[in-house]
């Protein structure tokens, strides 16, 4: 059995974490981003752009990875939701 760690939100789409795993989770891929933008800003020369371009493919590539993650231990569908059909 799956344990899922977010679930649906009630307004809006996409989900929140629900345990300590979700939280756990979340935290670390915003700690990476951070951690990213800050080495990005110390180290790289701002007219080296193929680094930035770089940079923004493993930026995309992490988020896709966080959010396919996200769902598959989201307990129900990521749908539209208003509040009331919850």
């Amino acid at each position: 059995m799956t344990e899922y760690w977010f679930r649906p939100k009630r307004y809006g789409y996409g989900a929140t974490p629900a345990t300590w795993q979700g939280w756990a989770v979340t935290f670390a891929f915003v700690a990476v981003l951070a951690i990213s933008i800050i080495a990005m800003n110390l180290a790289v020369d701002r007219s080296n752009i193929v680094a930035w371009l770089l940079w923004g493919v493993f930026v995309a590539a992490g988020t896709w990875w966080f959010v396919q993650f996200s769902r598959r231990r989201t307990d129900g569908e990521w749908a539209w939701r208003w509040g009331a059909d919850n």
